[in-house]
């Protein structure tokens, strides 16, 4: 099966490659990690390891035009046998206000959206064509991180916390976070994943929104709750366990032990 991973240079969307590599060929057979620019050699390294197995497109997310080139790039590769599954994983954090939503510049607002809403829309939108001609037809969108986006602060309640900061059931309990745009911007993407699991309904899509936990990444930060290589593990097993009998829903990891992570779904 092939998979195709934005934000692939770093943090969770490098584990992702890195572990995807790892699987055998009988189930993974192509890897096309899509970043801004040349890769970073950690990135590379993976990459010329597994040159039969992997491909890397630069494109932004951000930027129409590269992406719809980077969809023609991944089909000249492909060709009829289509995309597998798609990850929407690249995302930026945005300004840290604590002072509030009030205080954030309406162009911050903007930029984040752009990236972390509008940026999935680009991405799944171009290679819907080539998902469509794929045996699994899955869209995995890594909607919110759990706290990783707030290590700056340095708040201990966050460890505390199990659900997500993207949850409008549950966010009374995030009120300490201060990044409104990436609460609103994940929200905003969960709704962005519902809308395309329900034109697609009954077509043998599944859209997934999956939350890898607050993990040891640059954003993360060194006291997060698990290392990246545990959360992106259990995002793997989802991927590959899921069907299009959960098309449109939003769930978390599930780790043993730790009933942070109990792998249900996410309350909206």
């Amino acid at each position: 099966m092939s998979y195709l991973v934005t934000g692939a240079s770093r943090g969770i969307g490098l584990e992702l490659v890195k572990q995807l590599l790892a699987l055998p060929k009988s189930q993974v057979t192509k890897v096309i990690a899509l970043s801004r620019g040349a890769p970073p050699a950690a990135l590379q390294e993976l990459l010329d390891k597994h040159t039969s197995r992997s491909i890397h497109i630069a494109a932004s997310v951000d930027n129409t035009e590269s992406v719809k080139q980077a969809a023609q790039a991944v089909e000249a590769q492909l060709g009829d046998a289509g995309l597998d599954v798609l990850i929407n994983n690249a995302g930026v954090l945005g300004e840290v206000s604590a002072e509030g939503a009030r205080f954030i510049p309406p162009e911050e607002m903007l930029r984040v959206l752009d990236v972390n809403v509008v940026g999935p829309h680009r991405v799944t939108a171009a290679f819907l064509p080539l998902l469509e001609k794929g045996k699994q037809k899955k869209v995995i969108n890594m909607f919110v991180k759990n706290s990783d986006s707030i290590p700056s602060i340095g708040c201990a309640d966050v460890r505390r916390r199990s659900s997500t900061m993207g949850s409008i059931a549950m966010s009374e309990y995030f009120t300490f976070a201060p990044v409104p745009p990436y609460k609103i911007s994940k929200t905003a993407l969960h709704m962005l994943n519902k809308q395309y699991a329900s034109e697609y309904e009954g077509k043998g899509f599944t859209f997934l929104a999956v939350s890898p936990g607050w993990l040891k990444t640059d954003l993360g930060g060194p006291h997060a709750d698990l290392d990246v290589d545990v959360g992106v593990r259990d995002v793997i097993r989802i991927i590959l366990e899921a069907t299009p009998a959960q098309n449109g829903n939003a769930v978390s990891i599930k780790v043993s032990g730790n009933d942070r992570y109990d792998g249900k779904e996410i309350p909206w």
